[in-house]
């Protein structure tokens, strides 16, 4: 006898899932639209919800906050550094594939890692990081960040809870940075293409200095 096969899983909720992610991103894009023209301080939540072609209690469905509008866009990168650590090689060391994720963000001009000069992306960072009430809720994905680490860090390494804690903010720290220093520079004039160079020399020093203080991860 052949052994009995499962029903085949129906393919519904998959397109339910991208039809839910595809209304974040159009909701999200309506926003940020709005508020790259106008200012996010000047634009309402109505005034969004009637450029998404949706009801505000419908919007809020969607975004808790006004500023989740904006930070929709930091949503896959939340858990990014704890999905590369939970994916890597079973040989390579923590810090090792982080290193190496970074490095190839630079080389594609990841925006994460600030070292993007497209004019949207210039102009999206100028709102974020021009407006207080948008850097202050950056700070909680971060953490959130920071602990999707930690986990990946305990359970990869073991260790305790407390170590995987700080060596997580220690890492998270220096890629803000980083990325933080190569926007800077972009900003100031400079191309993408003439800061590369510097930015992959400072993200493989300043992967040293964590190689040097966190041995467990290294």
């Amino acid at each position: 006898m052949t052994e009995a096969k499962p029903p085949a899983a129906s393919p519904e909720p998959g397109l339910r899932t991208r039809k839910k992610q595809q209304r974040y991103t159009t909701i999200s894009e309506a926003a940020i639209a709005l508020f790259l023209e106008r200012g996010f301080e000047k634009v309402s939540v109505a005034e969004v919800a009637a450029a998404a072609e949706i009801s505000k209690p419908t919007l809020f469905r969607y975004f808790s906050t006004k500023e989740d509008l904006v930070l929709h866009r930091f949503a896959d990168h939340e858990d990014e550094a704890a999905r590369v650590v939970a994916g890597r090689p079973a040989r390579r060391a923590a810090l090792d594939a982080l290193q190496r994720h970074f490095l190839d963000g630079l080389e594609r001009r990841d925006p994460v890692t600030g070292l993007c000069d497209a004019p949207a992306v210039l102009a999206f960072h100028q709102l974020l990081y021009g407006t207080p009430s948008l850097v202050a809720r950056l700070h909680g994905y971060q953490s959130r960040s920071e602990q999707a680490l930690a986990e990946a860090l305990t359970a990869a390494h073991g260790g305790d809870r407390l170590e995987a804690r700080l060596a997580a903010g220690q890492i998270v720290a220096v890629q803000r940075i980083l990325a933080e220093e190569n926007w800077r520079r972009v900003t100031s004039g400079e191309t993408a293409d003439e800061v590369w160079p510097d930015a992959v020399t400072s993200a493989n020093r300043a992967f040293s200095q964590l190689r040097s203080g966190l041995t467990r991860y290294a």
